[in-house]
Parts: structure tokens; sequence; C-alpha cells
């Protein structure tokens, strides 16, 4: 039976429960108005209430958490994206309530119940829910701020709001900086996960001999400085979402293991005996073509496929240039905070060359430029003198362009000082660090040379590591 009070928007409660008692003084003495309170026993009812959708908070009593072997949790979280579920128990059915809290359920009452415990939980719920509502509408809007109305990226955006609230692995493509970190946060944000944590790993970063124990975690004594045991990153991540940046650099010990987990939904921290199950989504990222990898034997083709579930492909922001003024806006509001400035915008000369720019370094590039300006800018307007020298004479070489250069002089003529072959290399270094925010293995690959002479020209140089430092 459902019952209804008043009229104008209603809040749907579900509650399912064996015992006909309980239901009866649940739905006697429900007061809050504009509610429509839905019961069952359980049985085939129950599933198709469960199916209809649309409820704002759920009470399961224990024991109707399985119902002809369907698991009854799971189904409530499927039908209803971002519900939150109450088990109701009693004494003796605590470890079952316990359990189900673990998994994916918010709370729960120990019977009797208290109705007005439960109206109050129900009306905290639903204003949840009204929030994360609200929440998705503007990270929607700042999404497409970010990623551009033209056709494909209305596309991109269209797969976002029908992937986000599920738990399918995602794959996203595209050069370094044109956003893919910010793309997976957002997924990870209109998910039902979006309370929980989300972790981002830089496989490229991490030393292979690392890889494992920092992605699975060790066991003490497993190797040699292993004094103790250690979660690993799906374990921090457990609820929530791990975000797998350069996915591509992963070894191939490594990614045998992502592939059992993403079988599994199991791992196994090295030097253990045992497995563990982990509820963590994964979104992978990746600057290669990872079929092309596979091709080449440098990637496991069923490892792509289980990563490729969605791939999503973000272009380089030079193909989305209508965005470029809303980024700016962004960005100049995020270094008004940090510099403690107070800038209203950006002159249109400044701008006009933002626009015509061609952003190898994308997206990740135009916030340092912006980061330069804000910081630079002595007026309430960001001015064409306030940009990277690089960017104010686009047509220059850029080796003679960069800010930290030193003492970069031009004639009237507009004729470059001649630096020495040493000048030169540690110019273009610090240009390509800063391109590509330090990311050591895009920056090898861009300047044509391995890691380790990317940190020997470092050393030497005495460049730093990071914006940072």
């Amino acid at each position: 039976m459902a019952r209804e009070t008043e009229t104008g928007q209603k809040m749907k409660i579900l509650v399912l429960d064996s015992d006909i008692e309980i239901r009866k003084e649940i739905f006697d003495h429900w007061s809050i108005p504009n509610t429509e309170l839905s019961e069952s026993a359980g049985g085939s009812n129950a599933i198709k209430l469960i199916s209809q959708g649309g409820f704002g908070a759920i009470f399961l009593s224990t024991d109707l958490l399985q119902i002809d072997n369907l698991d009854i949790l799971g189904l409530c979280k499927e039908h209803n994206p971002g519900v939150e579920v109450f088990i109701l128990t009693t004494a003796r059915d605590l470890p079952k309530a316990e359990q189900s809290v673990q998994r994916s359920a918010h709370s729960f009452l120990v019977k009797p119940v208290n109705i007005k415990l439960m109206e109050s939980l129900a009306l905290k719920s639903v204003s949840r829910s009204l929030s994360r509502v609200n929440l998705r509408v503007m990270q929607e809007q700042l999404l497409e701020d970010v990623l551009g109305t033209t056709p494909a990226m209305k596309k991109i955006l269209k797969t976002v709001s029908k992937v986000a609230p599920t738990n399918s692995t995602i794959l996203i493509e595209g050069e370094s900086g044109t956003g893919k970190e910010f793309l997976a946060n957002i997924l990870h944000r209109l998910s039902n996960r979006a309370e929980e944590n989300f972790v981002a790993v830089n496989c490229g970063a991490i030393p292979e001999n690392l890889v494992e124990s920092e992605l699975f975690g060790s066991r003490k004594g497993s190797f040699t400085g292993a004094v103790q045991d250690r979660k690993g990153l799906f374990e921090v991540a457990d609820g929530g979402t791990l975000f797998l940046d350069e996915v591509g650099e992963l070894a191939t010990s490594a990614q045998v293991k992502l592939l059992r987990f993403l079988q599994e939904r199991e791992l196994r921290r090295v030097g253990d005996t045992e497995s563990k199950f982990v509820d963590v989504r994964v979104i992978a990222a990746t600057n290669k073509d990872l079929r092309k990898a596979v091709q080449a034997g440098a990637f496991r083709e069923d490892l792509y496929y289980r990563l490729a579930v969605f791939c999503l492909h973000l272009p380089p922001l030079r193909e989305r240039r209508g965005t470029i003024p809303s980024l700016v806006r962004t960005f100049v509001k995020k270094f008004n905070a940090m510099h403690k400035k107070h800038i209203q915008g950006i002159a249109k000369t400044a701008e006009a060359i933002l626009m015509q720019y061609e952003y190898p370094g994308n997206i990740r590039q135009l916030e340092n430029i912006i980061e330069h300006a804000v910081a630079m800018a002595e007026g309430d307007y960001i001015n064409l003198e306030d940009l990277p020298e690089y960017i104010q004479r686009p047509g220059e070489p850029t080796v003679f362009a960069l800010p930290k250069s030193g003492d970069l002089s031009f004639s009237s003529e507009q004729s470059p000082r001649f630096l020495s072959l040493s000048e030169v290399e540690r110019n273009h270094i610090q240009i390509a660090l800063e391109t590509f925010n330090y990311n050591h293995t895009e920056v090898s690959k861009k300047l044509g040379i391995s890691r380790s002479t990317l940190w020997r020209k470092m050393k030497e140089h005495q460049l730093q590591d990071s914006k940072n430092d």
C-alpha cells in the first residue's frame, strides 16, 4: 500500500520488512507531509517496487537482504542511483547489519524502530540527494565550460552524463594537459561514490620496482625496505574511485595484476598469500595510442579491452578554442585567491593573442600562462605585457622567449641577443618542463631523450624538479 499526504512534490520512501506489525506501525505513525510511503513484505512485490526506482530513502530489514537468491541491497542501489539504504535489524542480526554498512548501506537501526528517528534520517537523506542533484547540474555546467560545445564535445558530455552514475571502467585518451584528470574527477563527483575517496596516481612517475607495492600494497618483509604492512592505493580508494594516469606506462607484471583486479575485484598485496575484495571504480588515462601499444606487444590486449569499456577522447585545446575565455575566467578566479589579487578580467588584445596560440601543453599550459599573468598584472585587468614573452611574440623562436631564461633584451628591430649553447639547452628544457607541467615521461619523449638523461641535464643546469620547489 502507498500513502500520499497533501499535494505537491512527494518524498518517496520504501520500507521492506517481513514483519507486518512493524510495517503497520511505521505507516500509521509517519507524520511527514508530502510523503509517498510504500512498503512490502518481500517476494516479487518487493522486487517490483525496487525496480520502479525513484525512492529518496529505503529502509531494508536484515531478513530481506536476499530474496530468491537476489542481492536486495545491490538491487536497491542499481535501480535507485544515489539512494541511501538504512538497515533495520534485531540485536541478533547485528553482524549482518554491520556487513551491509561495510558494503554500501548508509547505517542501521536496531528494532524496535523509532519512527521519529526514521523520519529524521529520511529527511536528511532526501536533502543530501537534492544537494547532489544541484551539485551535478553545476558540475555539468563546469564540464561544458572546460570541454566546450562543439559536436564532438557534446557527444562526450552526453556519454559522461550516462556513464558517471555507473560503476563501469572508463579510459580517457588525449594529449598531455587536455584535462584528463579533471574529467576523471568530475566523473567521480557525478557518481554514487562522490562522498568517498578520489585517488589519483601517475603510473609513469612510480619507479618500476615499486609499482606493484604502491598500487596493491605489501606485507612486512616482502622486499628490502618493507618494514611494515602497507596499504596500496587500491585499498586507500576502497569505496571510491582510483584514477590511473599514464596507464600505458605500467610494467607487464603490474598489468597482469590490474587485469586480475578488473576481472575478480580482488587484489593481493606483494608478499601476501591471501586475496581481499575491494570496491573500487577504475578510471584510466593515457596520452599514448594504446591500440598501437597492443599491436607492438607493449600493452596487454585483454587489459586494454577491460579498461576501455567506455572510451572518451579529449581533443587538444587548439581544436576547442571556444573554451579558452571560460577557462581564462576560471583560472583568473583561482589565482586571484592564491595570490590575493583582484583581477577583474583580461584586455581584448591579450585575449586575442591567447585565442591564436597553439598550446602544445594544452589546458595545463594555459593555466600556467594565466598564473604568470595574474602575478604580473598591476591593474584590474590582464594586459598583453602581463603574458609570458613567448606568448607576446608568437613568431619568434621559443628558446628566446621564456621569461625565466635571464636577461633577454631585444632591439627596436626585434633581434634577439645570441645565447650560448648551454643557455639555449637550459631554456629549452625549462620550457618543456613548464609546458608539460614537469611530467618527466612526456618531457623526455618530446625532447627525444631518456628520463635518465633528462635528470642529468636538469641537475647540470640546476633546474627545479617542480614549479613548487
